[in-house]
């Protein structure tokens, strides 16, 4: 999967940006609150219909305004030819989005089209947050490999919110609790089966990875708890822990209770490795996912991510570059000096990468290698540049456009 063409409207300081020949490595580069990170945002919510910051729609649209729009163009070998792709949200919540044309019912269609991976400042919680985190982490590989995965999920979130209910009020019937309970067996123990599979195959993937990343960091391990006894199935352990559901008040054992535990050596990762060497595994976790997707044939990941040489040096940045090169995703990365990613990215991708310059919410093209970025007329498009290899590559600034229902999202 890659974007060959990315229109941003009104998506915080970005009121209107176009950007057109985009490469297998993009790099927007520039001061910190230009709106780099915000180029991300666009392209997440155009793969997932959210930002990666936060739920909330309205902290996302421009100051002022009511919606925001993005719109892409997709290529992937799947497709004879590019598939536009288009996302409308209000500040009420609402969202249009449309791919090749045809209006989606549900952000489950979308994501198939344009899977992502953010690796940014908020993805260190898959070592020191909540397991939710991990949860998530976990589902999203899982969703994109086994396509029995969403309605078993969506059916375990109907059966438990139905027994919790049941639980808090107290008084039940019995045969009422066990209809739901044998529900949540069946659904729960399909859960563990998936993430459990999955798991298997993304554990020494993590680990050929993080070696390559880091072969002074030896005994790392990933350690998968299903959320009850593993010599239980599920049901057996819900039986068990009937009494206790009934006396609290909410189902306590399941996969709503899985984790993944990142260990060295015993311990856990996270108590014991330093910030640059966390980056790492989370950049390792991250990569893993994508090589287990691409190595099961299905679409390769866009990569967002947000600052990498913070708390790398240059021989680890570097390695991180080399793996993602390697891997043949598109990226999007930002870095605050050009310089920045352009040396820790292997020779061999530099016909590959385009590079814009973001100042407080305009986009220019550079040529990579360059040291001043092209000027344009601000409000008319630009002469864009050419480079080596014959590919144009342009950020254009675009009239403003109003976008007043679904049916406004480019076809």
């Amino acid at each position: 999967m890659s974007l060959s063409r990315l229109q941003i409207s009104r998506v915080r300081n970005l009121r209107q940006v176009q950007l057109q020949g985009l490469g297998q490595v993009n790099v927007f580069y520039g001061p910190n609150g230009s709106g780099k990170t915000s180029i991300l945002e666009a392209v997440h919510l155009l793969g997932m219909a959210r930002s990666f910051r936060g739920s909330s729609a309205r902290s996302l649209i421009t100051h002022g305004t009511a919606d925001c729009v993005v719109f892409g163009q997709v290529s992937s070998p799947a497709y004879p030819s590019p598939v536009p792709m288009g996302i409308q949200r209000d500040t009420t919540g609402d969202a249009q989005i449309k791919v090749g044309g045809t209006q989606l019912r549900s952000v489950a269609e979308l994501v198939e089209h344009l899977p992502v991976q953010v690796i940014n400042a908020d993805s260190f919680d898959l070592l020191t947050g909540a397991p939710g985190a991990r949860r998530r982490y976990l589902d999203w590989g899982v969703f994109h490999v086994e396509h029995r995965f969403l309605e078993q999920w969506q059916r375990f979130q109907r059966c438990i919110k139905q027994r919790n209910k049941l639980l808090r009020h107290g008084k039940m019937r019995a045969t009422e609790l066990d209809v739901w309970t044998r529900d949540l067996a069946v659904s729960g123990a399909a859960l563990g089966e998936y993430r459990k599979a999955y798991f298997e195959q993304l554990a020494p993937r993590f680990v050929q990875i993080i070696s390559r990343l880091a072969p002074a960091l030896e005994g790392l391990e990933l350690r998968y708890q299903q959320g009850w006894d593993r010599s239980l199935d599920y049901a057996s352990a819900l039986e068990n822990a009937v009494e206790v559901d009934i006396e609290q008040g909410y189902t306590h054992t399941g996969p709503q209770r899985a984790d993944i535990k990142v260990m060295i050596k015993g311990r856990l990762a996270a108590e014991t490795l330093s910030r640059g060497q966390q980056k790492l595994v989370v950049c390792a976790l991250k990569l893993a996912q994508g090589q287990l997707m691409s190595d099961q044939g299905k679409a390769r990941c866009v990569y967002l991510v947000d600052d990498l040489p913070s708390e790398l040096d240059e021989a680890h940045g570097a390695r991180v570059c080399e793996l993602l090169a390697s891997m043949q995703a598109q990226v999007f990365i930002t870095c605050i000096e050009q310089a920045d990613i352009e040396r820790l990215w292997p020779d061999s991708g530099g016909a590959q990468m385009a590079m814009f310059h973001v100042e407080q919410g305009s986009v220019e093209a550079v040529i990579p290698g360059s040291v001043i970025p092209r000027e344009g007329t601000p409000g008319e498009a630009a002469e864009p540049h050419v480079l080596a290899n014959g590919r144009q590559l342009a950020a254009v600034a675009v009239p403003p456009a109003k976008y007043t229902n679904s049916s406004s999202i480019e076809k």
